[in-house]
């Protein structure tokens, strides 16, 4: 059932607009008892989720007991981090996950239907996983704010993945990972029906229709005046996901005239840390590169590989090797084997020897950044160069070079048409 549907690309939501909305929804829900949030973490900031959480504490006061981010493998957010995205919600109020441990199995996708989704390439069952809180805690609300953006795994973000990848076990987050990357990244971001996407919903539509969940989704466009919140639609179903994902690909979807020779993106501190979410400098713009072209990520926050420890380890041990060696990789070794999540982002953040990645790290060495199989440049020669306060998204003249920039890669998607049919 959709609750509240507002949104187009020229819209513009204040947070008026963003409250009244969301209180619309919830007046028609109904009173509620118990009401647990499941937000994203600080790694989706600019999702507006932050907002929607401290409206929807504020409207129904002690009865929202528990905050669970959805930090799927992400490190559990700081004091600092909860003050910055969620402001005086009460600190009492937030729970962690741990994806390795604290979970409960719903129930499991047949083999066969995995086996259909991926074109014969997979066929193992997958678990339909949750953090135990959402089935043990009694809730008659199980509210999930979140933004619809093109997204490398899935191919459009949010909706049930932020219940069963962000709250999920290690095997259902492995398994959905691997199933992503090996039908194909290029053919997945920007779709909102993909294999991945299939198995969550089987798994909505099967185990989880007693859990009392209501979605809303926002679509936020990166501009020359900053983020601008495009769209909200709340509801309890898919048709909420459908809405958003449909102006999402119309506002942070990016078609260049001719594929990039030199791209520039910029990641944020507060936001990438490790190469894990800072790859998305290379998932969202290989189907804008040139053959032969140069990428360069400035990353003045980058202190690690992977958020996980075990996942920066093998990060390290195998680095990002292209789509053929990793899967041999994987087939050769049973620690790859039993993360498949880590074997399949080292498939996603591979040029495939197509074009350069050259890393520009705050923290992290050159020896370390060549180790994985990534060019290196000094941070504070490259950000003289490539100053992000003066250049613009989109083309840029430097030194009469053209480069094109991007501000924060976590907001869209870029490509040109022989890429992304």
């Amino acid at each position: 059932m959709l609750l509240y549907s507002r949104g187009s690309e020229q819209d513009s939501l204040s947070p008026e607009d963003l409250r009244s909305g969301l209180e619309e929804a919830l007046a028609k829900l109904g009173p509620r008892k118990k009401v647990l949030a499941v937000p994203p973490d600080g790694t989706r900031f600019y999702s507006r989720a932050g907002d929607l959480t401290r409206y929807a504490y504020e409207y129904y006061g002690r009865a929202m007991t528990d905050i669970l981010p959805a930090l799927g493998t992400h490190c559990a957010m700081t004091e600092a981090e909860i003050k910055r995205m969620f402001g005086d919600v009460p600190l009492g109020l937030f729970r962690k996950h741990n994806w390795r441990d604290d979970v409960v199995t719903l129930g499991k996708v047949p083999a066969e239907f995995i086996h259909r989704v991926s074109e014969g390439k997979l066929d193992f069952e997958w678990p339909a996983q949750v953090n135990r809180l959402l089935v043990e805690g009694g809730f008659d609300l199980i509210f999930s704010p979140g933004q619809v953006v093109p997204h490398e795994v899935i191919g459009m973000a949010n909706y049930n993945k932020n219940i069963f990848v962000g709250t999920g076990g290690a095997e259902g987050i492995n398994k959905s990972h691997f199933l992503g990357a090996v039908y194909g990244m290029e053919r997945i971001m920007g779709r909102a029906d993909t294999p991945v996407r299939r198995v969550l919903n089987y798994a909505s539509e099967h185990f989880a229709g007693h859990l009392p969940i209501v979605y809303a989704q926002t679509v936020v466009q990166a501009t020359d005046k900053g983020p601008l919140l495009r769209g909200l639609f709340i509801g309890d179903d898919i048709e909420c996901f459908n809405k958003a994902a449909e102006l999402s690909l119309k506002v942070n979807f990016k078609m260049v005239e001719k594929p990039l020779k030199k791209v520039v993106v910029y990641l944020d501190p507060h936001e990438f840390k490790s190469t894990w979410l800072g790859n998305k400098s290379i998932y969202r713009t290989r189907m804008a590169m040139a053959d032969g072209g140069e990428l360069i990520v400035l990353a003045p926050g980058l202190v690690e590989f992977g958020e996980d420890k075990e996942i920066d380890r093998l990060i390290r041990k195998y680095g990002y090797v292209g789509t053929e060696k990793v899967l041999a990789m994987t087939k050769a070794n049973a620690e790859l084997q039993n993360n498949l999540s880590a074997a399949a982002h080292l498939v996603h953040g591979s040029s495939e020897a197509r074009f350069s990645v050259t890393y520009c790290p705050g923290h992290l060495s050159q020896k370390e950044i060549e180790s994985v199989n990534f060019k290196y440049a000094p941070l504070d020669e490259m950000m003289k160069v490539y100053d992000p306060t003066k250049l613009k998204d989109g083309l840029n003249k430097v030194g009469g070079e053209e480069v094109f920039f991007i501000s924060n890669p976590g907001m869209g998607l870029w490509a040109h048409k022989e890429r992304f049919k």
